[in-house]
């Protein structure tokens, strides 16, 4: 098997795995400071673990020391867990997932903001047409009362996007960060929710399952995909959540979209599905680069 089509098969698992995510968080049936607490606590405990290990066969490994970057990455992703949890359980998962589908733009703008990286002319009509869905997405969501959890879901792109641009200004290893910045959402949880919080979660072994299982093999599935594949391809790989959590959802718990929410999320998808096409056939490495 070719160095490529192993990082097709990994990373598409990653974004499998990521896709279950918000249905697994669900499942668990709890409120919103004791989920986060209980999912961000196991993810925490086992990055932990990893850490060690990674630190007792391979003593010399940058990703054990990212320094200010880690510290700095680390919070963005910390927080992002916070406001992509207040956004599930404050809109629809549709409205959640095609707004977070946002991310790879905001990276894009924030490298030409931040990094002299100049978008070629595709990524900025690609861009205008993300702005577009994202706003009818949104715009439904003012009607129907979900302000919070759409705002909450943005703010989620410009956290990730913004570690994203760190990692790539500093060329760190910040491939252990993500797990052990849960720590922030889980003080947070833990400061936030009742008493009894963690044993009062109705089916937490879900919640734990996917703390333990699912985000650890998503987080490094899609971390290691970059060896092998372009940023347009990872990228596509990164849509299966997008595509496949409101799929889960609805197959689960018969959530319905509006009809807003469906054609946003179409003009997502496609503007982000030609945008890859177009950097695949022109042999270009990533959304940010002209």
């Amino acid at each position: 098997m070719n160095n490529h089509r192993r990082g097709l098969m990994v990373t598409i698992t990653g974004g499998i795995a990521l896709s279950f995510d918000v249905p697994l968080v669900r499942l668990g049936g709890g409120e919103l400071w004791q989920t986060l607490a209980l999912r961000s606590l196991s993810t925490f405990a086992l990055g932990i673990v990893i850490w060690f290990l990674v630190r007792h066969f391979q003593p010399g490994n940058t990703a054990l020391r990212p320094g200010k970057a880690g510290l700095i990455a680390g919070i963005c992703y910390g927080l992002s867990t916070i406001t992509f949890l207040g956004g599930v359980f404050n809109t629809t998962t549709a409205n959640v997932v095609f707004i977070v589908a946002f991310t790879p733009m905001f990276a894009a703008l924030f490298g030409w903001l931040f990094l002299a990286e100049h978008p070629s002319r595709a990524t900025w009509i690609t861009m205008l047409a993300m702005i577009f869905g994202v706003g009818l997405i949104v715009s439904g969501g003012l009607s129907a009362g979900e302000t919070l959890g759409n705002l909450s879901a943005l703010a989620t792109t410009v956290l990730l996007a913004g570690a994203i641009t760190i990692g790539r200004k500093t060329r760190v290893d910040l491939g252990l960060v993500p797990l052990v910045a849960t720590i922030i959402p889980a003080i947070v949880g833990l400061t936030m929710m009742a008493p009894d919080g963690l044993t009062s979660v109705p089916s937490p072994s879900w919640v734990l399952f996917d703390g333990l299982v699912m985000l650890p093999v998503a987080f490094w599935c899609l971390a290691t995909g970059p060896k092998y594949l372009t940023g347009a391809e990872v990228g596509m790989c990164y849509l299966l959540e997008t595509v496949l959590a409101p799929i889960w959802v609805w197959m689960i718990f018969s959530e319905e979209m509006q009809a807003r929410t469906l054609l946003g999320g179409a003009i997502l998808i496609l503007s982000l599905v030609g945008h890859a096409l177009w950097q695949m056939r022109r042999g270009q490495p990533g959304l940010g680069h002209s």
